[in-house]
């Protein structure tokens, strides 16, 4: 046997990951095993996968390499309860907890006394019990994974953050228990604290976790959706008997009967009955399939209109229902983890600042041995730690995106998160769905044809008539059509329809045939005449339907899914972007072609299955473009996830809107411009936000050490790093909030000549 067929793949749900370094550790950690051939860790979904020989290694060697590297495998603790619903909870705990104790703190630490109650040393103990529930409660896990991050000779956010939180509470304590170690403070025996910084770091830290664990477990609820659609239950028949049994009992050869309104349990092909079967799952058109005998049938489809008895062909992961999940769930593995800017630094920053800090303490001591210069080296020790804390820089990213994404909110755009906004930024290729997406997702009665003599109200109404009976859509479409054009209904009689042919009725004494050239050409009727018209409705995406009155042609219809001008402007505000659009729909060429040039898109892709736009997708992003997949429909699933940005619809499936990172309300697809906008302002305020978090950093460090004291004489107290600290938050924080002005750019108005042929 050879060593390829001896390979199995591995995923193993891990908890404690928190930030890019941390998936970096876990993939080293899974690389190192032996007989491990690949491993791939994905933050968004806290899961990694890969593949592995069995004969060098087993399944708990790679969950105890887990374990070791400072993380948890569920499955080797039963006592921990691995929902992610357990998480969201924990940390709104932890978040309400800091905030209650937080904001008074804040309160008390800015009124510099001048609240009542809060002057001296009772104001002092004051904030050192607000504080010290914060830190050493809700605060204690940043410093656990912290410290586990330091075994492992690595550092991550959660390391800037036990530092810049650790360092300030760690002071300030002593500060307070023991003024005298600092006698430079600048108020005497009673150095400044700084316990409302500490507070504060973990405070909106936590904030940002709690909205990354959210998107999440959206992200996770597609899979679970989709599972979902399966029914659990199939009715068996053997010979004359009907037995009910669960769906996994079923075997190729069975036989299943389905009835009208149930979903069809898994792939077959009809042997008795004649139905309309909706496969928008699959194929996102909203037309459904007529089905009679030797016709395919899918399982997770809904069957509507009669009941069709089945062979089955397919189980279990061999379904299309399964492989779309399947398509999901790799997607969601490819997935780059949400690695930020604070992460990939944080690894260089946090041992240069604990260096500088060392270095600095040993200096001025060297200088002065005595009792009095060991205070001075400690606090020119504290002062290196304090403007350097990352206050800002843990406020750089959760502040922009907390006001990007409440500013899309106010614009019907649904963000997930700072993930989602930085990707979103650099899109330069949208893939868009057709039907729903670009269309209004309903067919509607767009032309009627007359050559009876009777007018073309007459002809409608007695075609209109006699369609009214029909739940096809196509014959919805056309007595939507009667009504809105002011067309009465008349009384019919002698109804009569056929499955995927067309329906007959008489109508005040005449008989009225409307359906296929077939279905006419049964009652000896020539649909010949017309043949080139339907031929060009065809072409422009309608479809023609023949009426036929007393025997003889009457007239043509024409039904479509028009495409709104909503997509239109949208699309050439896109270009105006720069941004490439491309059409991707399961629909016929002529159809899909037709709606492109009415929308100005001049790349089409035609007719794809749900597993042929994940390829697609994949193929863009290979050559080197950034994707954004736009869908409204179960079947756009694994192509939302697979893309950079999933952007669904509002009105779309909620498996569509759970797949998705941006979810568009209110204006549907003429929101889409605005949404990338939104992504573009946001990273650049991200950015802006990084560049302040540092540039205090860089000026203050050398100020704090006493770089330049030989010189100037200048020594930059704690107190004077918190004043700069404390000015690089709230430069944060204004920069950040300058986002909720923002306006989308108006492009130029499109013009009907300027995408029409």
């Amino acid at each position: 046997m050879s060593r390829a067929m001896d390979a199995q793949s591995f995923e193993l749900l891990i908890h404690g990951m928190t930030c890019a370094s941390c998936a970096r550790r876990v993939e080293k950690a899974l690389g190192g095993v032996a007989g491990v051939r690949e491993a791939t860790v994905n933050l968004a979904t806290q899961r990694a996968s890969g593949v592995y020989d069995p004969r060098q290694t087993l399944p708990a060697a790679l969950a105890e390499a887990v374990v070791h590297a400072g993380y948890t495998v569920p499955s080797l603790a039963p006592n921990r309860q691995p929902e992610e619903e357990d998480e969201q909870r924990t940390l709104t705990r932890n978040l309400i907890v800091s905030a209650a104790l937080t904001v008074p703190l804040l309160a008390v630490a800015m009124s510099h006394g001048t609240l009542p109650g809060t002057d001296g040393p009772w104001g002092r103990w004051l904030q050192f019990a607000l504080a010290t529930p914060v830190v050493l409660g809700p605060g204690r896990r940043f410093f656990r994974l912290a410290w586990s991050a330091l075994q492992h000779r690595t550092a991550d956010m959660n390391t800037l953050v036990a530092l810049g939180a650790g360092s300030a509470w760690g002071y300030s304590t002593a500060a307070l228990v023991a003024p005298g170690l600092f006698p430079h403070a600048g108020h005497g025996s009673t150095p400044h604290l700084y316990f409302e910084a500490a507070a504060a770091i973990l405070c909106f830290v936590l904030l940002g976790k709690l909205l990354e664990t959210r998107a999440r477990r959206r992200l996770m609820e597609a899979v679970r959706g989709l599972v979902a659609l399966q029914p659990k239950r199939a009715r068996r028949l053997r010979g004359e008997a009907e037995e009910d049994i669960p769906i996994d009992q079923l075997v190729p050869g069975d036989t299943v009967l389905v009835r009208p309104g149930e979903r069809i349990p898994t792939d077959g092909a009809v042997v008795r009955g004649i139905s309309a079967v909706d496969e928008s799952l699959l194929t996102g058109e909203s037309l459904p399939v007529d089905k009679a005998a030797g016709a395919p049938v899918f399982g997770g489809t809904l069957n509507q209109s009669g009941s069709l008895t089945l062979r089955v062909l397919k189980t279990g992961k061999g379904t299309a229902l399964a492989r779309i999940i399947e398509a999901v769930e790799q997607a969601q593995g490819s997935r780059a983890p949400m690695a930020r800017l604070a992460d990939r630094v944080s690894g260089l920053f946090v041992p240069a600042v604990l260096g500088i800090a060392t270095l600095t303490f040993l200096v001025w001591l060297g200088l002065d041995g005595s009792g009095e210069g060991f205070a001075t080296a400690v606090e020119r020790f504290v002062a290196v730690l304090v403007i350097a804390c990352p206050c800002a820089l843990g406020l750089a990213t959760p502040a922009a995106v907390a006001v990007g994404t409440g500013r899309g909110a106010e614009l019907g755009i649904l963000i997930k998160g700072g993930a989602a906004l930085e990707a979103a930024s650099h899109v330069d290729t949208v893939l868009l769905d057709k039907t729903g997406t670009v269309t209004e997702g309903k067919p509607s009665l767009t032309e009627l044809i007359d050559l009876s003599h009777l007018g073309a109200s007459c002809l409608l109404s007695w075609a209109a008539s006699a369609e009214r009976e029909s739940e096809h859509p196509i014959a919805r479409a056309i007595v939507a059509g009667a009504r809105e054009r002011g067309v009465p209904l008349l009384p019919t009689e002698d109804f009569r329809s056929e499955t995927g042919a067309g329906v007959e009725a008489r109508v005040q004494g005449h008989t009225v045939r409307v359906g296929t050239p077939a279905w006419l050409g049964r009652a000896g009727i020539d649909a010949h005449p017309l043949e080139e018209d339907a031929q060009r409705l065809a072409a422009q995406g309608h479809t023609p339907v023949w009426v036929a009155v007393d025997g003889a042609l009457a007239g043509l219809m024409a039904v479509a899914d028009r495409p709104t001008e909503a997509a239109r402007s949208a699309v050439h505000a896109l270009a105006s972007m720069g941004i490439e659009t491309l059409l991707v729909t399961g629909d016929r060429s002529g159809t899909a072609h037709a709606v492109a040039q009415a929308l100005g898109i001049r790349t089409v892709f035609s007719e794809m299955k749900p597993e042929d736009k994940a390829r697609l997708v994949r193929e863009q992003r290979a050559r080197g473009r950034t994707v954004a997949m736009v869908g409204d429909g179960i079947n756009d699933a694994p192509a939302l996830t697979g893309a950079h940005v999933g952007i669904a619809l509002g009105t779309g499936a909620d498996i569509a809107v759970a797949a998705s990172d941006f979810t568009l309300l209110g204006q549907g697809i003429g929101a889409l411009p605005t949404a990338l906008q939104l992504a573009r302002a946001t990273l650049k305020t991200l950015r802006q936000n990084l560049f302040w978090a540092f540039i205090y950093n860089v000026m203050g460090i050398p100020l704090a050490a006493g770089l330049l004291y030989p010189w100037t004489g200048w020594l930059l107290s704690p107190i004077v790093a918190s004043v700069a600290m404390s000015m690089s938050s709230v430069s944060v924080l204004t920069n950040s909030l300058r986002l909720r002005r923002f306006h989308p750019a108006v492009p130029a108005p499109v013009h009907p000549e300027e995408t029409t042929p």
